[in-house]
């Protein structure tokens, strides 16, 4: 059983908007951040965007910020990726992520102990 799992990717133009979701399984006993990644092809996973257990402290990777928004949901267990002015170099499979670690930033994967599967997001030009 995941216990993170991803919802709302697909195939957009550029241009367009994009909603993702994270839901953690109660299994998760400690959560703290939670975060957002990204993998294309022959790269790297990359920091997206995190975000504090209070959801009052946002990280962002600079060529999303002012494009993505990321929230949690009233219940701490959901957070979003609202993502606006899509390009087609925001292709790639995103990953939920959450820790159980309290520290000052979240922008290392290296930081997280669960990851979702991932879910597929292509922008066409």
């Amino acid at each position: 059983q995941e216990q993170l799992v991803e919802s709302g990717g697909g195939l957009v133009q550029a241009g367009a908007s994009l909603n993702l979701s994270c839901v953690a399984d109660e299994s998760i006993l400690v959560l703290h951040a939670m975060g957002w990644f990204r993998q294309s092809p022959g790269k790297e996973r990359e920091f997206v965007a995190s975000i504090s257990s209070t959801g009052d402290i946002t990280e962002y990777e600079d060529s999303v910020e002012g494009r993505f928004t990321i929230s949690r949901g009233n219940s701490r267990r959901m957070m979003f990726l609202r993502m606006n002015s899509l390009k087609p170099e925001d292709t790639a499979v995103y990953y939920c992520a959450a820790t159980e670690r309290r520290l000052l930033s979240y922008p290392r994967k290296e930081d997280y102990e669960y990851w979702g599967q991932g879910i597929q997001v292509t922008v066409s030009s």
